[in-house]
C-alpha cells in the first residue's frame, strides 16, 4: 500500500506548527486506522470512521488520553489535508481522567537516585528531579545550556515548542560537569552510550529512553518503593510537590515547569496536605486566647 499520505501527514502537521513527539503522535494514530481498514485515508468513510472510533472506546476500552489523541491525529488528517470536515468530528469527545499522579516523597527519591547504580544514569535522573524536567528535555540537553554564571539552566523546546530557564543547583552543575568529564562530548549533556557501556564522546544521539528507564525500574525495586506507576515523569511531579510544600508561590512553579496554564500546575495542591495542615496551626494560634 502506498505511503504518501504519511509523508503528506507530517508535511502538513510540520507547517501548522506541531511539536515532533504530536507529529509522530498523530501520524500514528492515522497509521493504525489505516491498518485497520488495509486501505488508504482517503478511501475510508464517515460510517466507517464513526466504527473504528466506537470499536477502540467500547471494546479495545482505549484510555481518554489515547482517545483523545486518536480523535485529534485523524480529524487533523481528514479536516487539512483531505478537506473533508465530518459532522462526526464535532461530537467528539474523550472524558477527561481525574487521576493524580504518583508523588515520591524527598526521603523516597534520595532513596530512589542512591539505588541507581550507573553514575551516567544517575547523573540524568538526578537533573531531572533537581530541575523538575521532562524526559524529552533532559535527554537533549547540551553543554551550552548551561549558565553557570546566573545558575541556571536553558531548556530549549520544551512542551509547546516552548524554551524556559529554570534553576540549577549548585549540587547538580558540579555533577553534570563531573558526568561531562567523563565523555567532554562537545554538545550534548548525555550523548549515547558507547559499546564500552560509558557515554560516548563520538555519539549523534542522545542516550536511549530505554536506558533511564531500565535503570529507573531497577532503582524503584532495590529502593523497595511499592508506590505504584513510578516513572521518570514521577521525578518531575516530586520536584513540583516538594517546591510547594517548601513554600514557593504556585506562579513561580507554574514558570518552572513550563506550564501554558496555571491549571496544569494547581494539581499539586491534591499532593500535599502541608499547606493545610500549616494553615490548621496559624488558625489555632490565632484563636488560641478567645
Amino acid at each position: 500500500m502506498s505511503t504518501d499520505w504519511f509523508q503528506k501527514s507530517m508535511n502538513t502537521l510540520s507547517l501548522n506548527g506541531k511539536g515532533e513527539r504530536t507529529q509522530q503522535a498523530y501520524t500514528r494514530a492515522l497509521r493504525m486506522l489505516v491498518e485497520f481498514y488495509g486501505k488508504r485515508p482517503e478511501e475510508i468513510t464517515e460510517a466507517e470512521l464513526e466504527t473504528y472510533f466506537l470499536r477502540r472506546k467500547n471494546e479495545d476500552r482505549w484510555s481518554s488520553n489515547t482517545l483523545r489523541i486518536c480523535y485529534c491525529g485523524i480529524r487533523f488528517y481528514f479536516v487539512h489535508v483531505l478537506g473533508r470536515n465530518f459532522g462526526l468530528f464535532n461530537i467528539l469527545r474523550a472524558k477527561n481522567e481525574s487521576r493524580l499522579p504518583t508523588v515520591l516523597s524527598r526521603e523516597e527519591v534520595r532513596a530512589l537516585l542512591a539505588c541507581v547504580r550507573t553514575a551516567h544514569n544517575r547523573a540524568f535522573l538526578s537533573t531531572v528531579y533537581a530541575c523538575g524536567l521532562r524526559l524529552q528535555e533532559a535527554l537533549h540537553l547540551e553543554v551550552s545550556d548551561i549558565d553557570s554564571g546566573r545558575m541556571m539552566l536553558h531548556v530549549h523546546r520544551g512542551k509547546g515548542a516552548k524554551d524556559r530557564l529554570v534553576p540549577l543547583p549548585h549540587s547538580t552543575l558540579t555533577a553534570l560537569r563531573a558526568h561531562w568529564r567523563t565523555h567532554r562530548h562537545p554538545r550534548l549533556l548525555f550523548p549515547a552510550l558507547g559499546r564500552s557501556g560509558q557515554a560516548a564522546a563520538g555519539a549523534t544521539t542522545p542516550m536511549a529512553i530505554s536506558s533511564v528507564q531500565g535503570a529507573l525500574r531497577r532503582a524503584k525495586h532495590q529502593a523497595r518503593i511499592a508506590k505504584r506507576a513510578v516513572s521518570i515523569h514521577t521525578l518531575r511531579h516530586a520536584y513540583a510537590t516538594h517546591l510547594l510544600e517548601e513554600g514557593v508561590n504556585l506562579r513561580v512553579i507554574q514558570r518552572h515547569m513550563g506550564h501554558a496554564s496555571l491549571e496544569s500546575t494547581m494539581v499539586y495542591l491534591h499532593l500535599t496536605h502541608k499547606g493545610q495542615e500549616d494553615a490548621y496551626a496559624l488558625i489555632d494560634r490565632l484563636m488560641g486566647d478567645l
